[in-house]
């Protein structure tokens, strides 16, 4: 482990690829050794949490879904990251601690995915914030506990998972509702941030370092009226939600009938198709919430890359649209959407 100490190179993207070779070769000494020869070779902390460690994450993701990393990889790459998070945490410096102010970083309740989170919160330590790191799947009450005992300027609240969505607006309403700005980041609130400004967040950052910049200019709670979504007043996303079981247990005792290729499925598959039902009508109650139909299509014509890569044809996924419209007949706007996912599926299989 001594030749990457004696390296002089400020080119993050050599550590990048070593860090990539020892999280995917599962050494995390190794790991740990890359990010301190890292900050040793000159390169700013915060360059090596966002230009190598952060950049390597992103890889894990995208080799998941295209089935060159197992689920088990994947979890052993994330947990080498954090570590070697860690690590940095405990040998850089950046400005007084607590200098800035102090802000609390938390998960959405029901997000699990904490690492991203945790390199804001770092970014912000080395920017003299104190920060409340609180990690993943964080209830609202308890945050909002959290938030009368600290009294902090902000609450940064990152979620990956657009299925979180739905609590993510009653925990940023109850953090405002407290007096304490939000500003949200993560991949679930969309490009651009789309739906952080429906939701009602008082901002939105695409990455650790502008939420740092907003954060340093001043973040407001602006006294506004409760963001409302008056298509909700419908009740199609409340009575989808709640008649989830039912709906996954007919589609999956029909399935067979309209995919007889399932009829060959051992047990382990009939498990993960059943998974990948759930999800799909987990996204649809989501755009539901948001009455927002890209959301959906853009998830179904995910999941059948994924399935592609998978050796799992594609068109499986249209007896499933199929089905769940045969099932939600009365609801205008699920029938909608299911529509457009329909088409996006179709123009994807005709491209392929």
């Amino acid at each position: 482990m001594s030749e990457p100490h004696r390296r002089i190179t400020h080119d993050a993207s050599a550590f990048r690829d070593e860090l990539w070779a020892a999280v995917t070769g599962r050494d995390e000494r190794a790991a740990i050794g890359i990010v301190l020869a890292a900050l040793d070779s000159g390169l700013a902390p915060e360059v090596v949490l966002l230009d190598v460690i952060a950049a390597v994450q992103h890889r894990v993701g995208a080799e998941w879904a295209a089935n060159t990393l197992s689920v088990a990889d994947e979890h052993t790459a994330t947990a080498i990251n954090d570590r070697a998070v860690t690590a940095l945490a405990l040998h850089a410096t950046g400005a007084h601690p607590g200098s800035a102010g102090r802000v609390t970083v938390a998960c959405v309740d029901g997000e699990w995915h904490a690492l991203p989170a945790r390199l804001v919160a770092e970014v912000l330590r080395l920017r003299g914030w104190h920060v409340d790191f609180l990690g993943a799947q964080v209830p609202t009450r308890h945050l909002i506990a959290h938030l009368h005992n600290t009294g902090p300027d902000a609450v940064l609240l990152s979620s990956s998972l657009p299925t979180r969505l739905p609590s993510a607006h009653g925990t940023i309403t109850a953090c405002q509702a407290a007096g304490v700005p939000v500003l949200v980041g993560g991949a679930a609130f969309g490009p651009e941030g789309r739906y952080a400004d429906l939701l009602g967040a008082d901002a939105w950052a695409p990455d650790a370092a502008t939420a740092a910049e907003l954060l340093a200019r001043g973040l407001r709670r602006e006294q506004q009226p409760q963001r409302t979504l008056p298509h909700l007043t419908d009740q199609e996303f409340t009575m989808i939600a709640r008649s989830t079981p039912h709906v996954l247990a007919t589609t999956m005792a029909e399935l067979e009938h309209r995919f007889p290729a399932m009829r060959e499925y051992s047990e382990f598959q009939l498990e993960r198709t059943a998974e990948d039902v759930a999800q799909i009508l987990e996204f649809l109650a989501t755009a539901l919430y948001l009455d927002d139909d890209e959301l959906f299509t853009t998830f179904v014509t995910w999941t059948a890359d994924v399935l592609s890569a998978r050796a799992v044809p594609a068109q499986s996924l249209f007896p499933v649209l199929d089905l769940l419209g045969g099932q939600l007949q009365d609801f205008p706007r699920a029938r909608r959407i299911l529509a457009a996912a329909t088409d996006a599926l179709t123009e994807t299989a005709r491209i392929a």
